[in-house]
């Protein structure tokens, strides 16, 4: 696993030694940047949210192609921690153990967002509404939800579909907030 775009291009990342972490693939990751990079907010200069974070690739991938601060979100960030630890630390990337579906109030309020759930376990509506509920996402938000490319998501209110798209196994959805 590596960082595949900005800054740190090319600098490897640990990746999980069993399946309880599934990263997103260097081909769905370059898909999600190339979809997050055509609307508004633009990527450079944004807050970026990583619900869901695993590894942190995501959140690091953010970082390295301009995003001013990132948040990577999971309820277990030891992975993501080495990853940003190997990134020397930036101060501009933070990290914060929590439940992506019962999130409390948020440090800031963000331009852009990824979640990527685990697949099949119906936790990214869950999560949509805890961003809402609040108060998490800026005016005009764009999110990135992954799924497993035959998931369904029942949007909650609020949301609205940009794009859809499928890579292999995972199915990216854009939305705006």
């Amino acid at each position: 696993m590596r960082i595949i775009g900005g800054k740190h291009r090319g600098r490897q990342l640990l990746s999980p030694r069993d399946q309880a972490i599934r990263p997103t693939s260097d081909r769905a990751r370059e898909a999600l940047f190339d979809l997050l990079g055509h609307g508004q907010p633009p990527l450079p200069g944004a807050r970026f949210l990583d619900l869901f974070a695993g590894s942190g690739a995501i959140g690091l991938e953010a970082y390295s192609r301009g995003a001013a601060e990132v948040w990577l979100i999971d309820r277990d960030l030891d992975l993501a921690a080495r990853n940003v630890q190997a990134l020397g630390q930036p101060p501009a990337v933070h990290l914060l153990t929590a439940d992506a579906t019962a999130l409390g109030r948020p440090p800031a309020r963000f331009d852009l967002a990824s979640l990527d759930p685990p697949y099949g376990a119906g936790l990214a509506a869950p999560a949509l509404l805890a961003l809402q509920a609040g108060g998490w996402l800026a005016p005009q938000a764009r999110i990135a939800v992954e799924l497993a490319a035959k998931e369904r998501l029942d949007l909650p209110p609020g949301y609205a579909i940009e794009r859809d798209r499928r890579y292999g196994a995972a199915r990216i959805l854009i939305l705006r907030a």
